[in-house]
């Protein structure tokens, strides 16, 4: 009898828990892509995906102790260059500023407009704003406060790319700014006296008591400038912040942690990487370009590292994540949602050869299926013939690792070697407790899927390598130095035989005349060696013929 009773009580326990139940441990196998990550019925799915890509475009952390009061900043940048005031605060706050409005502030940001018409190219479809909702650049927010209007940046400040004119949700930012404006508004923050900005800016007090948080907020921030334009330097933010503040479960922020920061050797040594492509989380169960997150939800990990690199309190924060897991559960359904652009969609059915794509996979299961998973596609079926010739280019079936591994062939160490230094710190936080996140350092960088990897140039987790003719060449032969830029024109901007950037004599003339959008790979952190010894070269040759190699490039287009 109490069998049965305790039988009945499983049972209700299991049907009483949320259907949105998910399992994060680090021993959980992925046996197929976790695409609808909460197995929920089709209409909630799709109702779920739009909420958490709205939350993806409008960041939801309101608790966030780092908000730029935003009419007194908008109306000094929109103000006449040659205006007193603005020449007053320039002088005080010691900067020059070329900015003539906040679209040219979001621009140097590198955020980008909303769409305008809808888009059949996106694979991720904007939900339906308001013309209010899509005034500011996407990641770009308003929080409306007791204080005013406050300025912040989401999701998308990193995780949105312009390709084309086509705006994809979920694809890595070329040229984010995210963690300069940290730096420059640490910089400028002492010389900006809050009674003067309320004065010459004629601010409310609110506004006023906003800057004041402000610039008392920043005092824990670590920040870091990128090695070059592209890469961020969040590990490092997020290390020399932790390092800012106390050593207990919550962090604590004390005026003593502020002025005496612990050492942490991310302030010298390069860790720089780029923001990762969501559509790749489905095929995982551990995070990040190295691995290192073994266990939790990454979206969990992604608010944690925004706050921390933020200022802000992380009692409030975990506050915030027990009382809004709707939020967390929203984005996280939109994350593993996510797919890749495909190549034919940009550039034609007949830009891809099918017959040299078929040869193509033969070179792809010898030399790089092991790593980087098995895709199966429409011209294996058995009802091939009948398929278009879109659908033969399909990925009817994608095989990747039940459990995400972690290999070093060769590549640059910094990012890698950077998570040493504060691993520690963030798995003694009770926040990461909570939602059970553990960091363990690696030695190595995860082989991601290859699904969309002809929209995710440049290459390699620190953009050293500028197309895909670059990574299939020997490391002693690849290119030094290229020059980087917006894919904006489909015939200039994009090499369609190599696939990434056109380099050399290709390259478009006025990329050359930015120096931020030069790449050495002779600097610290910016390697491009590695990935090509017991790949396609055994025994010391390649294995591989020019030909070959542009048969192995044709099938990475369609993946």
């Amino acid at each position: 009898m109490k069998n049965k009773h305790l039988a009945k009580l499983i049972l209700f326990t299991m049907l009483s828990l949320p259907s949105f139940a998910q399992e994060w441990g680090r021993d959980f196998e992925v046996l197929t892509p976790r695409e609808n990550i909460y197995q929920l019925d089709e209409g909630t799915y799709q109702k779920k995906i739009n909420e958490g890509r709205k939350i993806a475009l409008f960041y939801p952390v309101v608790v966030s102790d780092l908000l730029i009061p935003y009419q007194p900043v908008k109306a000094f940048f929109e103000s006449d260059p040659n205006d007193p005031v603005r020449k007053v605060l320039y002088n005080l706050a010691r900067v020059v500023s070329p900015f003539k409005s906040m679209d040219d502030v979001f621009k140097w940001l590198g955020l980008h407009e909303f769409p305008r018409t809808v888009q059949s190219e996106t694979p991720n479809a904007f939900p339906v704003l308001t013309n209010q909702e899509t005034e500011l650049a996407m990641g770009a927010t308003i929080f409306h406060t007791d204080n005013g209007e406050a300025l912040t940046f989401g999701c998308a400040a990193c995780h949105s790319a312009d390709l084309f004119g086509v705006k994809v949700l979920g694809l890595t930012n070329r040229f984010p700014r995210a963690n300069e404006i940290f730096r420059q508004g640490q910089a400028l923050a002492p010389y900006i006296n809050s009674f003067l900005f309320k004065d010459l800016l004629k601010s409310t007090e609110g506004e006023r008591q906003m800057l004041l948080k402000l610039k008392s907020t920043v005092k824990w921030i670590g920040t870091k400038k990128p090695t070059v334009l592209g890469l961020d330097t969040s590990l490092a933010q997020v290390a020399l912040s932790l390092a800012k503040r106390e050593q207990d479960p919550y962090a604590t922020k004390t005026e003593k942690s502020a002025k005496s920061p612990r050492p942490n050797k991310l302030s010298e040594m390069i860790a720089d990487s780029k923001p990762a492509v969501w559509w790749n989380v489905k095929h995982k169960n551990r995070w990040l370009s190295d691995g290192s997150i073994v266990s939790g939800n990454p979206v969990h990990t992604n608010f944690l590292w925004n706050e921390i690199g933020r200022g802000t309190d992380l009692k409030k924060l975990e506050t915030w994540m027990k009382d809004n897991q709707n939020q967390i559960e929203a984005l996280t359904a939109a994350v593993f949602a996510s797919k890749p652009p495909r190549y034919e969609k940009f550039f034609g059915v007949d830009s891809i050869d099918i017959e040299k794509a078929k040869r193509g996979q033969k070179h792809f299961v010898q030399s790089c299926q092991k790593c980087h998973g098995a895709y199966e596609k429409g011209w294996d079926q058995p009802q091939a013939l009948k398929l278009s010739d879109v659908k033969l280019m399909q990925n009817f079936k994608v095989t990747y690792h039940k459990k995400t591994p972690v290999i070093d062939v060769g590549t640059d160490p910094g990012r890698y070697l950077g998570m040493k230094e504060f691993a520690d710190d963030l798995n003694r936080l009770q926040i990461s407790k909570d939602i059970k996140t553990v960091v363990e350092p690696q030695k190595g960088y995860v082989p991601p899927p290859l699904e969309g990897i002809w929209s995710r140039w440049p290459y390699f987790h620190n953009n050293s390598i500028p197309n895909l003719c670059a990574l299939l060449t020997v490391n002693t032969l690849r290119p030094k130095t290229y020059v980087a830029g917006q894919a904006i024109n489909k015939q200039t901007d994009f090499d369609q035989e190599c696939v990434g950037y056109p380099i050399g004599d290709k390259a478009p003339e006025a990329w050359k005349n930015d120096k931020d959008y030069f790449y050495d790979t002779q600097l610290e952190g910016l390697s491009n060696s590695g990935h090509d010894v017991k790949i396609f070269i055994k025994e010391g040759k390649e294995i591989y013929t020019p030909l070959e190699k542009s048969e192995l490039i044709e099938f990475l287009k369609t993946l």
